[in-house]
């Protein structure tokens, strides 16, 4: 991935919140939504939010239970094909990167964000899953943990599938949850080990915690083969 304008501003702070207060109401209409244990995010400093992924309500759902912290995240670059969204997704945080040319733009920003003390939304994943699957863990996530040394936070998200689903599932009403575990440091897992065995082990522990969060709030995730890409 790469810049496609260069650095962007981490945009407006007003609008940010605007669009969270947006979906509180859409959420409170499709189920309504609840935190577990957000405050597992510090309170400050650079920290990287690394939840399952099932549905493009994820980021809002995040943004909406993790009050205390703003969220910045990468977004694909089609994203801005419709000016307006892409202005809107830009002030809320969002940078526009294009997939498969390169990673090594993109990899700075993120660094750049966690230097500064942004929290920093990373999907391990990298994509959308069915909702009864775990994805591999992929290892950009691993290498962000290890070079920035900030805590990294497992996320359950459960509902939001239903709601809005992945491909052509059904849509239906349902109470979301987003659940935050206990922050893991990619260093405890580092010490004295190979850098491959370091980092497998902090994916499998990652890919573990997360499905843990999503079984134990309704979501009978099968993690088997999730650990690594």
């Amino acid at each position: 991935m790469k810049y496609v304008n260069g650095r962007t501003k981490v945009g407006s702070v007003f609008v940010a919140k605007f669009v969270r207060g947006f979906f509180d109401i859409v959420f409170l209409f499709t189920g309504g939504i609840h935190a577990i244990n957000p405050e597992n995010v510090p309170p400050s400093g650079g920290v990287i939010i690394a939840p399952i992924h099932l549905s493009h309500l994820d980021p809002p759902a995040l943004a909406c239970t993790m009050r205390h912290r703003r969220l910045l995240a990468m977004a694909k670059e089609e994203l801005w094909k419709n000016k307006a969204f892409g202005w809107l997704i830009a002030q809320i945080g969002a940078h526009p990167v294009k997939r498969g040319e390169g990673d090594t733009e993109s990899i700075r920003w993120c660094l750049e964000q966690l230097s500064a003390g942004h929290a920093l939304l990373v999907f391990p994943e990298g994509t959308r899953g069915d909702g009864t699957h775990l994805l591999s863990m992929a290892r950009g996530v691993a290498m962000l943990a290890k070079k920035s040394d900030v805590p990294v936070v497992p996320v359950g998200i459960v509902g939001t599938h239903r709601i809005l689903p992945h491909g052509l599932g059904k849509r239906q009403r349902s109470r979301i949850t987003v659940a935050y575990g206990k922050p893991l440091r990619y260093s405890d897992f580092a010490q004295n080990k190979p850098d491959k065995l370091a980092r497998t082990e902090f994916l499998r522990a990652l890919a573990k915690e997360i499905a843990n969060l999503c079984q134990t709030n309704g979501l009978p995730i099968v993690t088997a083969n999730a650990d690594l890409d």
